[in-house]
């Protein structure tokens, strides 16, 4: 895998309608780091938690952050966004490329209950290539607490897990723990990325391959 540059954004935001802001820290990013393939942000950073009541939507925020990747040259995970598909809330993932167009997408497989009540559960995993630089996969919040989930991901490839999470209870130590077993039992990266301020108690980790903690 040829050197890829992924910015994780660990962000205070509000309990809905952060897209605003999000696209600014974006771009502020990108101005201050212009060696950025991608960006990653937290679980729920856009629409904020709550299926019935989080806002905006994933369709009413998809052209945007497209146009944002494009304008903006890079690749993006806008961490995850509640979606109304075919009758059923689903907390997906969209992948966007450098030229704008979603490549990819996934939706939670394992919804949080009960503080998810009402969302259903995605029924596929996402593993997606990156032209020379080579193949991630995605997994959201609790799905890395099935260890079954990131294995099949590596299992297809996945070199590098983009971890989107919303935490802001007493078990975050634990998922850090998981992070770092992810990781050295799959020989892969794992990045985990949280919310901080009012939604998330922070602790956001990028860890290699040998469960070393890079940051």
């Amino acid at each position: 895998m040829a050197l890829m540059t992924i910015a994780a954004l660990q962000l205070d935001l509000k309990a809905n309608d952060n897209l605003g802001e999000v696209v600014a820290r974006i771009k502020s990013t990108v101005a201050r780091y212009p060696q950025v393939h991608m960006i990653l942000l937290s679980e729920l950073a856009i629409c904020g938690p709550g299926a019935t009541s989080a806002s905006p939507r994933l369709n009413d925020c998809l052209d945007t952050l497209c146009a944002l990747a494009k304008s903006l040259d890079i690749w993006l995970v806008p961490g995850s966004i509640y979606e109304d598909k075919h009758g059923k809330v689903l907390n997906s993932t969209p992948v966007i490329n450098a030229k704008g167009e979603v490549v990819a997408h996934y939706s939670k497989m394992y919804p949080f209950y009960p503080f998810e009540k009402g969302v259903a559960q995605g029924q596929n995993i996402c593993v997606f290539e990156v032209p020379g630089y080579g193949k991630l996969g995605i997994s959201i919040c609790y799905d890395m607490w099935f260890p079954e989930t990131v294995r099949a991901l590596v299992y297809l490839g996945a070199e590098v897990i983009l971890h989107p999470t919303l935490t802001n209870t007493l078990d975050r130590d634990l998922e850090l723990s998981i992070a770092r077993s992810s990781a050295i039992t799959n020989q892969c990266y794992f990045i985990d990325i949280n919310s901080s301020g009012s939604l998330g108690n922070v602790k956001s980790i990028v860890v290699g391959p040998e469960g070393e903690v890079i940051h």
